[in-house]
């Protein structure tokens, strides 16, 4: 076959009275035939849409002349994945980037398509009921979901998918919550720091003498400290397990405590924001004095240093410090779900002394304002999980704001009487 120039591609817009859109349209060098696609772009006779239908002609001669393009239909799941991972997510946050590699991952395991096409609508059925038989909850569900159809968005836009697959709306199953697990109490909470000591010291050292030796004993208190710190911490800050290990007290280019300003303060650099600009972020007051307690001279580096029960070993990594908090939890008996299908029992986790947290400060404070101390992309998920949800806490609250009130007065009965006559002559 001969070889051509790619700059021989020449995309042009064209218009037929029997079509609704623009056309595209060029002549392949080799074989001299037209080749036409629908921009998508309706033909209302104005400049705009005119614009818009060139633009996305422009878009497919670059894709040609590069040699980029591949006709929908044909394109491999994988190369999709290559060119998604290369010209998408570069650009986001790396926590997106890493959710949206995690879930084409789990992809691969439980579909292994071989065509992008292969993604279709009844196989992203069959992948939502892998995902709840996994015991995912449907929240997560959803979000892999919409990660999901972002991308496949993308590739339609791309000239890579002719079709976007109808993706089923997530419903929670039957007998399933909207939390996986539950805000615990404070009381639930000291029962966590007390078990602290009993987990991170319960694997023995090969090798470990028997006898007392004061230096062995002073680490492990230094251990046993270590993890009591870190647990409160969580449980003031309302942190997620992942941002509260990459906290630094002294690193512009992590995410980092700001002690510059009149109130103690959290900043995200661009480079870990989902919209690329730097953000400053409040915090809640209790946990600025706990940060506040920490002298001076030891604000440097993480500000949660969980330490090994071995000494000189690498910092635990996250997998870890959520396995050992669980464990925590366990051995502390604080059950925060039962799942009704099975009978498995979770027992608290750092995620619920998130949500402690969130509770704690939802009867506190405005949701908008909730909402940006949860760091919720969205108001919906703040208003889902925590306004309102708790109708015990929220009847609390309205009885100790009544109470106040006729305490102030003192003249509780006086009113009621005077209430009540005013609404017997009302109904005369």
């Amino acid at each position: 076959m001969a070889a051509h120039d790619s700059s021989e591609f020449r995309v042009a817009v064209i218009e037929l009275n029997d079509r609704r859109h623009y056309l595209m349209q060029y002549r392949c060098p080799i074989t001299g035939r037209r080749v036409s696609r629908s921009t998508g772009i309706e033909r209302t006779g104005r400049n705009r849409e005119r614009d818009a239908a060139l633009k996305v002609a422009g878009d497919w001669e670059k894709q040609l002349r590069d040699g980029t393009y591949h006709s929908p239909g044909k394109i491999t799941w994988a190369d999709f994945r290559e060119r998604y991972e290369n010209e998408v997510l570069n650009s986001l946050a790396d926590g997106t980037a890493r959710k949206v590699l995690s879930i084409f991952r789990a992809i691969d395991k439980a579909l292994a398509p071989v065509k992008l096409r292969d993604l279709t609508a009844a196989r992203l059925s069959h992948y939502q009921a892998t995902l709840r038989a996994r015991g995912l909850s449907e929240n997560t569900i959803k979000n892999h979901l919409a990660h999901l159809a972002a991308a496949l968005k993308w590739a339609k836009r791309m000239g890579l998918l002719a079709v976007v697959p109808n993706i089923e709306r997530t419903r929670r199953a039957k007998g399933t919550k909207i939390m996986r697990g539950r805000p615990i109490t404070l009381e639930e909470f000291e029962r966590m720091l007390d078990k602290v000591r009993h987990v991170v010291l319960t694997e023995p050292i090969p090798g470990e003498p028997t006898k007392p030796d004061p230096k062995r004993e002073a680490y492990e208190a230094e251990v046993v400290a270590s993890w009591k710190h870190y647990l409160r911490g969580l449980w003031f800050s309302g942190l997620r397990l992942a941002e509260s290990l990459e906290l630094y007290w002294d690193r512009d280019d992590r995410l980092c405590i700001d002690l510059t300003g009149k109130r103690p303060m959290m900043r995200i650099p661009a480079e870990l924001e989902k919209g690329h600009k730097d953000r400053l972020l409040p915090i809640a007051p209790e946990f600025a004095e706990f940060l506040l307690a920490t002298p001076e001279a030891s604000r440097t580096g993480h500000v949660f240093n969980p330490l090994s029960r071995r000494a000189n070993r690498p910092r635990p990594r996250e997998y870890h410090v959520c396995k050992v908090i669980s464990a925590i939890g366990e051995r502390a008996g604080v059950k925060v779900n039962t799942d009704p299908r099975t009978g498995a029992v979770k027992f608290a986790s750092a995620h619920d002394l998130r949500r402690s947290f969130g509770e704690r400060w939802a009867t506190r404070v405005m949701p908008q304002v909730l909402q940006e101390l949860m760091r919720h992309e969205s108001i919906d998920t703040t208003l889902k999980f925590y306004v309102g949800r708790n109708a015990q806490a929220t009847a609390d609250v309205l009885w100790a704001a009544h109470d106040a009130i006729s305490n102030k007065s003192g003249n509780t009965d006086q009113n009621t009487a005077t209430e009540a006559e005013h609404t017997a002559n009302a109904n005369r």
